[in-house]
């Protein structure tokens, strides 16, 4: 019996040794998976770890790597990174994890609000793609689709919506018993463009009707400081992610910028889409208005070229029908305005066109984030006039790159090699160079666009809209800095872009040559003066007072310039200049015996007038750019005390009729007030109700309850016999398919009623029938007085 004990003992210490192994092991790989980094780490749930390898993530991008455990925890995140770097699953993963599963009337669980309907239908469908494998309910609230569609859809209780802001609170005013208190979890994607779209007011009405509880999240590609902060008053401990401030586009993005004038922009585009984009490349080409879109989409389609186009005030069918071609590569260009620059996420996009240059560094940013993601190489081509010459160089302080003009096509004409190796230098070392087009091909192109124009009503119609529209948006788009001004006029004069270097032979260039040293030739002297002169060699006594004329001109205004190269002269020096002198001062006193004087500056506790990062957060503003100055945001006036600054003050609030009182208005705008909301393109609707809810319950006998308590019965007299068949479940139907066109008479209302309703049936028909009688008497009344008055009138008949 001890032999048999000890024998068993044996075996169960060598069972716990080899559990204890195995255990070992499987602790080591759960470790190296930790260490990897990868969404193994996170400890996801199956049915969205499952959905997350369907969709193809492999490696979780830097900022999913840095914002998702943070998320998963429970707190409220600010994040910052750039386009394409995955910021919409970043936040997605987090909320298919949190909620999981479907509950039957726990409300709405999840809010992501979006700027535009385009980011908001793509968000969805990342997130239907994302949950395949888990039962939530998710729908879209966007303006342009029917109410009526809506409305059903709300009806069965979906555990998320995404929403434009607009749409989101036209329905929270039209519909009684829906509320976002049930909500956990809420997103703000792009929340500088929320916020600076002028959605203030909404989105603090919409916060006002959350709950305290709720996980707030901020995306964004680009948010200021000045935002961030605003976050935090707002959000309970947010943690702040912001990546990628010194890479604000992607490494793998190739720039490239052309000089022309305005009315050179339509050849300019077309010798691009014919002659240097690929057949099998896609481009998304941005324009300034909706007016150019109509443009230039029927200049293509002139030329043979058949595009895609949207933009703002397109109707939403036909947005997606656009949209819809582009993504399935029937058309090869789509033409829009920068409300595709948010987020849009169009896979194997190949180029992108600034037909007009963005005032704002941050809109070039999100322009030119559509392409170069995911590891995707990519080329932008950047249309430049004079006038955005300033907005040019706005730019590259915002990007912390240099600039430099192209080189001359003489340098190029005497020693090509030398000048495109010092290009290609220039371009390792990360500077941009910026050059002209070929005169030669703008010249022969624009011939026969104006040949185009020329031929067609409807292009001669169109070309004075843009006209007229281009006039409005150069006067309302922000201003450059006073600096960039400044240094835009003394910029040399750029060559030939190096792009069209090897496509020029050297008769070309010479011809160019040529061309480009006539427009420098300037005569010393007038026509008068010439005539003159010929006049005196020839003996004749006409045109000689003209020479005097002359002379007596000219030496008025030499005696003008030479003054003011003298105050130019007398002027202080740049900072450079009094670094050189400084310096060579410095050296001439190194063999005295007095001590060279120190900076009074400590670096550590010296603070500037000027910001260290000045140009990256004025390019990053929500509303003011580079033109704002910094005094103005310095300094807090309590009382103005002068006529126009309490003309200013005044002009901050709107007298409301309704309510008889001053109301703050958001943005700066002159009226807002006015009882209206603000939709994501623009427009401004009536926050009253209008009815439409009503006459859809009345209609399909069915209501919203989203107050988060069970759904018993979502008709009004209960849940519907079709609806018990189904197990009150329509999602889960077997086949997948919809239930109403399986289950033979669904669409017929139900004719059960509660307790209430028959009430009140009964009520009606008691009313009705006392009606009736009461109708009948006062008619039989009416009826023998009529009689009676008909015999009296007989008998004075017959007397």
């Amino acid at each position: 019996m001890a032999r048999v004990k000890s024998a068993a003992a044996a075996a169960a210490t060598a069972e716990v040794r080899v559990s204890s192994v195995s255990d070992l092991k499987r602790l080591e790989k759960q470790k190296k998976r930790s260490k990897s980094g990868g969404f193994e780490s996170m400890n996801l749930s199956p049915v969205v770890f499952r959905g997350i390898k369907k969709k193809g993530y492999r490696v979780p991008t830097p900022i999913q790597r840095k914002a998702m455990p943070l998320i998963l925890s429970g707190s409220d995140v600010v994040a910052m990174a750039r386009t394409g770097s995955g910021k919409t699953a970043a936040f997605l993963i987090p909320m298919i994890e949190r909620l999981r599963q479907h509950v039957h009337g726990g409300g709405v669980r999840g809010l992501v609000l979006s700027p535009t309907r385009d980011l908001a239908l793509q968000t969805l469908k990342f997130a239907k793609e994302l949950g395949r494998f888990t039962d939530l309910h998710t729908m879209l609230l966007v303006g342009g689709d029917r109410m009526d569609s809506q409305f059903e859809e709300l009806a069965q209780n979906p555990d998320v919506i995404i929403a434009t802001p607009g749409r989101l609170m036209h329905h929270l005013a039209e519909v009684e018993d829906m509320s976002l208190r049930t909500v956990e979890y809420v997103v703000f994607d792009e929340a500088d463009s929320l916020f600076g779209m002028g959605f203030a007011e909404q989105l603090h009405q919409i916060l006002t009707q959350l709950s305290e509880t709720r996980q707030t999240l901020l995306f964004s590609a680009t948010l200021p400081s000045a935002l961030a902060e605003f976050a935090k008053a707002g959000l309970r401990d947010p943690q702040l992610v912001r990546l990628d401030l010194e890479t604000k586009i992607s490494p793998d993005l190739k720039t490239t910028f052309f000089t022309l004038r305005q009315e050179e922009k339509y050849a300019a585009l077309i010798y691009l889409a014919r002659e240097q984009i690929r057949v099998n490349e896609q481009t998304l080409i941005f324009v300034s208005t909706k007016h150019h879109v109509e443009f230039l989409s029927t200049l293509f389609r002139e030329e043979g070229i058949e595009p895609s186009l949207c933009y703002g005030d397109m109707d939403q069918d036909a947005r997606k029908i656009n949209v819809a071609n582009f993504r399935a590569r029937r058309t090869m260009f789509l033409i829009v305005t920068d409300i595709a620059a948010r987020g849009i996420d169009i896979p194997l996009l190949d180029n992108v066109v600034n037909w007009d240059f963005p005032p704002k560094p941050k809109i070039f940013v999100h322009r030119v984030g559509r392409v170069a993601r995911a590891g995707r190489t990519g080329t932008a081509y950047s249309f430049v006039t004079s006038e955005d010459m300033p907005y040019l160089l706005d730019l590259h302080l915002f990007l912390s790159k240099p600039i430099r003009p192209a080189p001359s096509e003489e340098e190029v004409l005497h020693d090509r090699e030398g000048t495109s190796s010092k290009i290609d230098q220039a371009l390792a070392r990360g500077e941009t160079i910026y050059g002209r087009f070929p005169q030669t091909v703008l010249d022969l192109v624009s011939d026969r666009v104006r040949e185009i124009i020329n031929e067609s009503v409807e292009l001669v119609s169109l070309q004075k809209t843009c006209t007229n529209a281009f006039r409005l948006y150069s006067k309302t788009k922000p201003l450059p800095s006073r600096e960039s001004i400044r240094r835009a006029k003394d910029l040399p004069r750029e060559g030939l872009h190096p792009l069209f270097n090897n496509s020029l032979e050297s008769n070309e260039l010479t011809a160019l040559v040529f061309s480009e040293r006539l427009k420098e030739f300037r005569p010393k002297q007038t026509i008068f003066e010439a005539e003159a002169e010929a006049a005196n060699s020839k003996k004749l006594q006409g045109p000689s007072q003209w020479l005097d004329v002359m002379k007596k001109k000219r030496a008025v205004h030499e005696e003008i310039i030479k003054a003011h190269q003298n105050k130019t002269a007398d002027d202080t020096p740049k900072e450079d200049q009094l670094e050189g002198t400084l310096s060579k001062y410095n050296e001439n006193k190194v063999g005295s015996k007095r001590k060279a004087v120190k900076s009074f500056r400590d670096e550590e506790f010296y603070i500037s007038s000027v910001p260290t990062n000045q140009h990256l957060e004025a390019g990053l503003s929500v509303r003011e750019g580079f033109g704002i100055n910094r005094l103005d945001t310095a300094v807090l006036d309590l009382v103005a005390d002068d006529s126009s600054g309490i003309q200013k003050q005044k002009a901050v609030y709107h007298w409301d009729k309704r309510s008889k009182k001053y109301i703050k208005l958001n943005n700066g705008e002159r009226v807002t007030a006015t009882g209206k909301i603000k939709t994501e393109s623009g427009s401004k609707v009536k926050a009253m109700k209008t009815g439409i809810y009503k006459k859809w319950k009345d209609r399909t006998h069915t209501k919203i309850s989203m107050n988060g308590m069970p759904d018993d019965s979502n008709a009004e007299g209960g849940t519907g016999f079709a609806d018990k068949r189904m197990g009150g479940n329509r999602r889960n139907f077997k086949g997948g398919r919809d239930w109403k066109s399986s289950v033979p008479n669904a669409n017929v209302p139900s004719e059960l009623r509660n307790l209430d309703q028959v009430r009140k049936m009964r009520q009606q028909q008691a009313s009705k029938v006392s009606y009736m009688k009461h109708k009948s008497k006062k008619g039989k009344k009416n009826g023998t007085k009529g009689k009676g008055g008909q015999k009296k009138g007989r008998q004075n008949h017959r007397t």
